[in-house]
């Protein structure tokens, strides 16, 4: 199985957990420019592919983060 243990920068970001989701987007490429942060909607069907540039933020309607976002 892939994994991302070997990508540089920052992985992880459970502080966002709460905040607006457009928000989280642009703390987490500005703090780390390796990935692409990539809204999508909570209960939506997602490929299960592993990617180290990507990161996805999972929001509810209200638009609010609700999973911690990390790498992968």
């Amino acid at each position: 199985m892939a994994s991302c243990r070997n990508v540089e920068g920052k992985k992880s970001w459970p502080e966002l957990v709460g905040t607006r989701g457009q928000a989280a987007t642009i703390i987490i490429e500005r703090q780390n420019g390796n990935v692409d942060a990539i809204i999508v909607e909570e209960g939506s069907v997602v490929s299960t592919d592993i990617r180290c540039d990507r990161v996805r933020v999972f929001v509810d309607d209200n638009d609010i983060v609700k999973e911690v976002p990390k790498v992968g």
